[in-house]
């Protein structure tokens, strides 16, 4: 691990513990070098496809979840700490179901649903983009 401030290679760890509900091990650091401390997360990785609408797969990528919830979410009362608890228990949802190709249908809905239960706004923009309305009358449905 290298220190982020001054790219030294020489570091120990200070501190070890779960974190995002046990599925990310959290590890504090001490550069043996410039003695600034720094946080690093392992997590393990999710041997899963998405399956998109098109038929096209492509690897799961937390990172790329949490930027579409983060898109929803912009500029509303929603913090990053309830984002990354969101994006989080939608990973271990995904996991829980044991499957190595997941719909992306399956991820879109359960970000819905999430987002639904924090912020109406935030809903309706993923809502808005994931289900593709062509008219008023799909929109108004959906939120019923």
């Amino acid at each position: 691990m290298l220190c982020p401030h001054c790219k030294s290679p020489k570091t120990r760890v200070v501190d070890k513990r779960a974190s995002d509900g046990d599925i990310a091990i959290r590890r504090r650091r001490e550069c043996l070098r410039c003695k600034n401390r720094f946080t690093t997360y392992e997590r393990a990785f999710l041997d899963m496809v998405v399956i998109k609408n098109n038929g096209k797969k492509e690897n799961f990528d937390r990172n790329k979840l949490k930027r579409g919830v983060m898109k929803a979410c912009e500029k509303r009362p929603v913090s990053i700490r309830t984002i990354e608890r969101i994006v989080t228990e939608i990973e271990s949802e995904l996991r829980k179901m044991h499957e190595t190709e997941i719909k992306s249908r399956t991820i879109g809905d359960l970000v819905m649903g999430k987002l639904k239960a924090i912020d109406t706004v935030a809903f309706v923009r993923f809502a808005s983009y994931y289900k593709d309305f062509k008219n008023i009358q799909g929109f108004k449905k959906s939120l019923g």
